[in-house]
Parts: structure tokens; C-alpha cells; sequence
């Protein structure tokens, strides 16, 4: 029988009153902003404000989808995800599996450490070291090719460059991140199952395809929907830190999050700042139903929700 929810705050009051911050943390940061989302529907004046600013409707859209720069920005940020996704899933369960087989402790533990470091650090420190190794004059990398009598590459003016460049540093950033997830995934799996495959003679590699993969396939499909979810939205502090304003890497680093700064930061169009905002929100949206249910067709157990 179900139960009268006023009778059910009334005898559980007490309970229901420690949710009270998180609610209203939630509705004053996450709710009441959505309030604002008419300024994408607006020709917004900073004067008038966003209530009084005169409405345009979907010509801020219009504007972006018409403009040169919706399918580059939209194409680079669902690009460059995919393949961190790709690449970075690859190399966090293959470390996870290779850390997996290192039987000395401490050694497993110096190594996971060294790993994890870099997830600490900033981008503007990541950014900064970046740069000496890539400075076209006195960059690490340059210095090393003249004095081997190779030609020097002028890495902060070739976009073609830039996307493996992100790949390998997001990759290098956040792989010992994945590390620790699929790690402790690995120490979790029965050990009576390693036993029972060396008494059938099956030896490490075969051990690992049949026990321990498998094992993996639910974290790993977790995290891949998590940052599915996630492939419209750019890393804006990492694209900023290490590409800034260099209008020459553009073309094939430029993603809807720096758009947007640019487009509120040096034109003042914050109408159509908040449209394409809204656009990649409801896109993302999308991506994450659609994922979800493809994973759950595939295996009811698999979806987040």
C-alpha cells in the first residue's frame, strides 16, 4: 500500500531535512541559472538585461549554423574526444593489466604513483612545460633536431600537428587516472578463477584474454558511456592552457568551448554565446540517451540508468 507522502514527511522529518543544503545548493547553482537560458532567445543588451533585452528568437542560432564556424567546431570537438576516449581507454587497461602482473609491491606501487602524478598537475604548468619542449627557437625538441642537422619544425604554426599533440597529452594526463579504476577492477576478480586456468595449463596471456578482459568489459563500458556523454564538451582549460589565441592551430583545435570564450571574451555576443551553449547541451543530452540505450541493448546491465 502506498503511503500518504505528507504522513511520510511528517514521520520522517528528521531525515528528510539533511537533504535541505544539497537541494538548495543544486537549485541556486543548477536550477535557477537555467532561468537565464532566454538570453539565447534574445538580442541581449547588457544595459537592458536579460529580462528586458528585445527578442530575436532563433537568430542567434540561425547566425551559428549558417556561419563558417559550426561544422569546424562541432567536427573538432566530437573528433579530438573520440579519440581521447579511444586512445586513453586503450592505455589505461593495458597499464592496468601490465601493472597487474608486476609482483613486487613496492616497485607496483612506485610505478602507479609515477602514473598518477600528472593527473596534479595544471594545465597552465602542462602548458608551460609544453611550450620549452615545442618553442620554435629554443624549444627541447628543435634544439635536439639542429644539433642532429635536421631540419627544425615550427610545431605552434602547423595545425596538422596539433591533434595527435592533444591526444598523447591528454592521454599522458589523465591514463593514470583509468589506471586506478581498472586496477582495483583487477584486484576485485576471484583469484580461484587464475588457479583453476593454471591447473588447466593456460598461461599468463591466455589468462589474461579469458579472466580478465571479460572482467573489464563492465567498468570499461561505464566509463566509455561516462565520456560519451561528454563528447560534445571540450577540456577548455586543457585547449586554452595549450593552444590560447594562436588563431594558425584553428582550424584543427578550435572546439565549441573555446569558441564560446572567444565569442563572449572579444565580441561581446553573448545572445550567441548562450545559443551555441544550449545547442551543445542539448546535443550532449541526446548522446547520452542514445549511448545508454545502445549499451543496453546489448546488455540490459550495462546502461547507467
Amino acid at each position: 500500500m502506498e503511503r500518504n507522502p505528507i504522513k511520510e514527511l511528517s514521520a520522517n522529518w528528521q531525515l528528510y531535512s539533511m537533504a535541505v543544503p544539497g537541494l538548495a545548493f543544486f537549485a541556486l547553482f543548477s536550477y535557477y541559472p537555467l532561468l537565464w537560458l532566454q538570453v539565447a532567445f534574445r538580442d541581449f543588451n547588457i544595459m537592458d538585461g536579460a529580462w528586458h533585452s528585445s527578442w530575436i528568437w532563433f537568430d542567434n542560432f540561425k547566425f551559428f549554423f549558417q556561419s563558417q564556424f559550426f561544422f569546424r567546431v562541432t567536427f573538432n570537438t566530437v573528433y579530438i574526444n573520440l579519440w581521447f576516449i579511444l586512445v586513453g581507454t586503450f592505455t589505461s587497461v593495458l597499464l592496468a593489466i601490465l601493472l597487474n602482473e608486476i609482483k613486487c609491491t613496492r616497485i607496483k606501487k612506485l610505478y602507479q604513483s609515477a602514473l598518477f602524478l600528472p593527473f596534479f598537475l595544471s594545465w597552465i604548468v602542462i602548458g608551460a612545460f609544453l611550450y620549452n619542449m615545442l618553442g620554435e627557437s629554443y624549444g627541447t625538441v628543435n634544439t635536439l633536431l639542429t644539433e642532429l642537422g635536421l631540419a627544425t619544425v615550427p610545431w605552434y604554426s602547423e595545425p596538422r600537428l596539433w591533434r595527435p599533440i592533444l591526444v598523447a597529452v591528454n592521454t599522458w594526463h589523465s591514463a593514470g587516472y583509468g589506471v586506478v579504476i581498472y586496477l582495483s577492477t583487477i584486484v576485485s576478480i576471484n583469484s580461484e578463477l587464475y588457479e583453476a586456468a593454471q591447473i588447466d595449463g593456460a598461461n599468463r596471456f591466455q589468462q589474461v584474454r579469458s579472466i580478465t578482459i571479460p572482467h573489464l568489459i563492465p567498468t570499461i563500458t561505464i566509463m566509455v558511456l561516462m565520456a560519451i556523454g561528454r563528447v560534445f564538451y571540450g577540456n577548455f582549460g586543457m585547449f586554452y592552457a595549450l593552444i590560447g589565441d594562436n588563431g594558425l592551430l584553428f582550424p584543427t583545435t578550435d572546439i565549441i568551448d573555446t569558441y564560446i570564450f572567444r565569442a563572449m571574451r572579444m565580441n561581446g555576443t553573448y545572445g550567441m554565446a548562450t545559443a551555441v551553449g544550449l545547442y551543445q547541451s542539448i546535443i550532449g543530452f541526446a548522446v547520452v540517451l542514445l549511448s545508454n540505450k545502445l549499451a543496453k541493448r546489448y546488455d540490459n546491465s550495462m546502461g547507467l540508468f
